[in-house]
């Protein structure tokens, strides 16, 4: 075995393999440096996805030629120079690693300059190696351009997935960064498109709501506490506006974003009670602690922090997110103390004492009434024998018959029940449907069969819906809008935060607040990780997609409805079962019936 040193380039990519890892790393990496060297505003221009540009500006202290030129070099930092500074970080970066990894993968060039310098310098890297540094005129701060990033690493080049994926990824970090600091200005611009211009928020309310939209930030109640251990505050999510997209989860100490599974469940056990199952509450929660009961090193991109005593946090966290949904109402309650509050008497051996003294309903039975014969005061008129036959009046309609032409089972004897349940005879008992269930069963037939055909029916909605999503989900949707075309859902986007829902497919209801809900249903289902065998992603797609839509359908309450709904289901390849093995029809058969009514 030979064991070897290994050689500065080859190292340099091994460790930019760990830090830069996409082109949204990159932006992270330059962003947090901005903020580091004191920045007001930050600007992030992106061409290609990242693929072709990452350029940076900022307006912070800048650099001088040597630093300039230092600062891509391997562990080379300002912000730490012993070993017990490592215990007190409150700065985003200390490595000194990414500007190195960067340089190492890209062609990168720096221009920057001092407030008290009056010229500035221009330094380029490519593939680890110092190429120039020339004197420039540029403004105070530093402005980085990356461009071609992983040219020399044709192997993560060819990995990098779509434009619209790589981007979405890049606007969660630039989200990430920017909840950091309301107080700072951002902007991000893609291919000379501005998708962000944030400026100076007066609170961390404001730049919830210009990041995600007004409608995130309506969503929220205040979190506050503090204990000798930690201070928290932030927002988090009213129970009744909790969904099933996990999109808005955030978790910042001192200052800097991490990631928690075990702090969720924390927030989660606060909200036990009050959520459906499998619906996730937002929230940005921002934890305040001494430097030194931490320890941000312990992951090459800084996400993961360690706790000196975790059950101490879980504890504080649920509490405080317990205690700001108790000291909030999210129902409206009435007051029975007030003047004209409703008088509500408590019936029950005492009756008689609310009954009216001449209390006594006669009742009358007409035993000859025909409701099918034919009034007497209208002589000339003669009724069909239709009326006298109710249960062949369908088929004997001439005037309306076609509208009825494809109805198997007479509509005398389908009803719906409860609007839930359509109710029929049947050759041995009675067959009860789940409406539900049923359209469940057709919609995801209909879906596959558009995925596998290219194209189902759409329904333009009477007004179009606008819906806010944010930028982040308005990029997911135009990620997937062929797939959307398809299925049948009329979906434009509307400015960089907001879509207009023009139609849906056939069997989706156009009631404004269905729709909306649908539409976050449909980001629950196009934000999950479907890399799947083809053949499977579909019928996955086309499962959710149904469930989606037999949750937000349309009221059924006519026998006509029903009807067709039946003829529907039973034309289905697998009508009795939905595509989770629900069971969508039974039978009653005439014994049991008769063994009920014993």
């Amino acid at each position: 075995m030979d064991i070897r040193i290994l050689p500065a380039n080859i190292a340099n990519l091994i460790a930019a393999g760990e830090v830069v890892q996409r082109p949204c790393s990159a932006v992270k990496e330059l962003m947090e440096n901005a903020l580091d060297a004191g920045a007001a505003k930050v600007t992030v221009v992106i061409k290609d996805a990242g693929r072709t540009l990452i350029q940076v500006i900022d307006d912070g202290c800048g650099m001088s030629p040597d630093e300039a030129v230092l600062c891509f070099e391997r562990h080379a930092t300002s912000k730490i120079a012993s070993a017990e500074d490592l215990e007190s970080i409150s700065t985003f970066g200390f490595r000194g690693e990414a500007l190195a990894s960067i340089a190492a993968v890209a062609e990168v060039t720096l221009r920057t300059r001092r407030e008290e310098d009056s010229v500035g310098c221009q330094v380029e890297f490519a593939g680890s190696r110092h190429m120039s540094t020339v004197e420039t005129s540029c403004p105070a701060g530093s402005n980085f351009a990356i461009r071609n990033l992983f040219y020399n690493v044709p192997a993560r080049r060819k990995f990098l997935k779509s434009d619209a994926v790589e981007l979405k990824h890049i606007v969660e970090e630039f989200t990430r960064v920017a909840l950091t600091r309301p107080d700072v200005a951002f902007t991000l611009i893609h291919n000379d498109r501005d998708i962000y211009v944030l400026h100076p928020a007066k609170s961390l309310k404001f730049r919830i709501q210009d990041l995600l939209g007004k409608n995130e930030s309506d969503r929220m109640v205040d979190v506050q506490a503090e204990t000798t251990v930690l201070r928290v505050e932030g927002f988090t999510c009213r129970p009744d506006l909790a969904r099933k997209t996990a999109g808005s989860q955030f978790f910042f100490v001192n200052g800097r974003y991490f990631r928690s599974p075990y702090l969720h469940k924390a927030v989660m056990r606060a909200y036990e009670g009050l959520i459906p199952e499998g619906a996730v509450p937002s929230y940005f929660i921002y934890l305040q602690t001494d430097p030194h009961s931490i320890d941000v090193n312990i992951h090459p991109t800084k996400t993961e922090i360690k706790f000196e005593d975790e059950a101490i946090v879980f504890q504080v966290l649920m509490a405080c997110v317990k205690e700001a949904l108790g000291r909030n109402s999210f129902g409206a309650g009435m007051d029975f103390e007030a003047a004209d509050a409703p008088q509500m008497p408590v019936i029950s051996r005492n009756f008689d004492s609310y009954r009216p003294a001449d209390y006594n309903p006669s009742q009358s039975l007409e035993t000859d009434y025909n409701p099918f014969e034919t009034p007497a005061t209208v002589d000339s008129y003669k009724a069909p024998d239709s009326f006298k036959n109710p249960g062949s009046y369908v088929d004997s309609r001439e005037d309306y018959g076609k509208l009825f032409e494809n109805q198997t089972v007479p509509l005398s004897q389908v009803f719906v029940l409860d609007g839930r349940f359509a109710v029929s005879a049947a050759k041995d008992g009675l067959m009860i449907v789940s409406i539900r269930r049923a359209l469940e069963r057709i919609l995801y037939e209909r879906f596959l069969k558009a995925v596998s055909s290219g194209g189902h029916v759409s329904q333009a909605a009477l007004l179009p819906v606008k819906v806010t999503v944010g930028a982040q989900n308005r990029l997911l949707l135009d990620e997937h809008s062929a797939l959307l075309e398809t299925l049948g859902f009329d979906i434009t986007p509307f400015g960089n935060d907001t879509v207009v829902v023009n139609g849906v497919p056939d069997g989706f209801s156009c009631d404004e607040t269905k729709v909306e809900a649908l539409v976050h249903e449909i980001l629950d289902i196009l934000s999950t990780d479907h890399t799947s065998l083809p053949g499977v992603l579909e019928s996955g797609l086309a499962e959710k997609f149904a469930r989606a839509g037999a949750a937000s359908g349309k009221n059924m309450t006519s026998p006509i409805q029903a009807q067709r709904l039946i003829d529907t289901l039973l034309s289905c390849d697998s009508p009795e079962f939905t595509p989770r093995g629900h069971r969508i029809i039974t039978v009653l058969p005439l014994d049991e019936i008769d063994r009920l009514l014993q």
